[in-house]
């Protein structure tokens, strides 16, 4: 495995580049990227925000106590998605293995391709010259990359995050403990705070440490999938493959979460919006070509709440899944709620659920399918059920943080691999 040369390319402050390439007064300013309906809540900051101690997800109020001067601009995700597909177009032309790992990171396996470029550290260097050079032409040339270079996806995910902005590290067998000894624990993608926090009551502050704690302590601490994936990392081994956004793995759930603009009290908001989601839910369902058996509703606020129940038949329509949702709803009576999460699980193809026997199901369905061409034709929403009337209209937007397998079987139709 240590014959592979892998790629992470991780944009630098994604949302918050695209932002400044698209307005030419936002660039050389510190901005902060928040949800589109105002939530106050940075979820991304520009590279001079973060120079001046503003990270990625902050509150604003908290933000503008270290810049006054901070512009706060509301999120785009379907702007973020269109310059994803680009930078997609362009990874295609250096290797035909390219997985998305979210809207603005990607793996890309160029064992093979790099030879095109030259001979060993010539050709890695060639292509990520020319790689660099076709973002700046084709996206524009305020959005920059980093980019980690190693022999496995948990190397050269750690290098990309070691050099920005704009930066390129390689990670070799040769190197990996003089960098495990500057990088710190939560540098690795799988380890968080809590995590760190764990591993530093056993003893281990970084990843050297880590390296040489007995597989047994871990295995104590952790379990045995966290604990022997602890020594993996301590070791340096992955030996996952890269997996093409082209190639998609089976759809297990679709979900969708919605953080509310603020605090909300009235219950028939709360209801309305909880039935946008199963409206949303159930779109991306009918678009898969699928019908859960396993409903779940999850609600943050004054208390947390979550429940999900099976059923004999499928479902892929949003009001059948907004009454099984209601009934957890009014089970629950909560007070306050600032999140709301609709899941559905127990997923099967619609070919192999069984066809309606009455004409009245049948209808259903065939006014569920005019529906979802109008739709499709004017933009999701388009048509609400009455419940909804005057209710703020929801956005099907991609999800920020991670391409989920709905998004990527979007992709790989909108931005076949065809250039290799």
């Amino acid at each position: 495995m240590q014959d592979r040369i892998i790629l992470h390319i991780d944009f630098d402050s994604f949302f918050a580049s695209v932002e400044q390439q698209d307005n030419m007064s936002l660039r050389g300013k510190p901005i902060g990227v928040t949800a589109t309906n105002g939530r106050t809540a940075i979820i991304a900051a520009s590279k001079e925000a973060k120079r001046l101690g503003i990270p990625n997800v902050t509150r604003t109020y908290d933000a503008w106590a270290i810049c006054p001067s901070l512009i706060v601009v509301p999120a785009r995700f379907v702007r973020y998605l269109e310059v994803s597909k680009q930078f997609l177009r362009i990874c295609n032309n250096f290797s035909p293995t390219v997985e998305m790992f979210s809207l603005d990171e990607v793996f890309m396996d160029i064992s093979l391709t790099v030879k095109l470029f030259g001979q060993d550290s010539i050709g890695i260097d060639r292509l990520i010259k020319t790689f660099k050079q076709k973002i700046a032409k084709e996206i524009g040339p305020f959005i920059t990359v980093s980019v980690g270079v190693s022999y496995n996806k948990l190397l050269a995910k750690l290098a990309s995050g070691l050099n920005k902005p704009n930066g390129v590290c390689v990670i070799t067998t040769e190197n990996i403990w003089e960098i495990y000894q500057k990088a710190n624990l939560t540098d690795i993608c799988g380890i968080g705070n809590r995590i760190a926090d764990r591993l530093n009551k056993i003893g281990v502050y970084s990843l050297l440490q880590l390296r040489d704690t007995p597989l047994e302590n871990l295995l104590n601490e952790f379990g045995d999938v966290e604990g022997h994936f602890l020594k993996q990392v301590g070791l340096g081994i992955d030996n996952e493959e890269v997996i093409p956004y082209t190639q998609l793995s089976q759809v297990k759930s679709v979900g969708r979460n919605y953080a509310l603009p603020h605090n909300e009290y009235n219950k028939r908001i709360i209801q309305q919006n909880i039935f946008e989601l199963c409206e949303e839910v159930s779109l991306k369902l009918r678009r898969l070509n699928k019908k859960a058996k396993t409903i779940g509703l999850g609600l943050r606020g004054s208390e947390n709440y979550f429940q999900r129940k099976s059923f004999s038949e499928y479902l892929d329509n949003g009001f059948e899944i907004f009454k099984i949702c209601k009934s957890f709803y009014d089970s629950w009576k909560p007070e306050m709620v600032r999140m709301i999460s609709v899941w559905s699980g127990g997923l099967i193809d619609s070919n192999f659920t069984p066809i309606p026997l009455f004409e009245k199901a049948e209808k259903k369905n065939k006014l569920q399918a005019i529906i979802d061409n109008i739709n499709d034709r004017f933009g999701d929403h388009t048509i609400r059920n009455g419940f909804l009337l005057y209710s703020d209209k929801l956005t099907t937007v991609p999800n920020g943080f991670g391409a989920d397998t709905y998004e990527k079987s979007r992709l790989s139709k909108d931005v076949p691999n065809t250039n290799l």
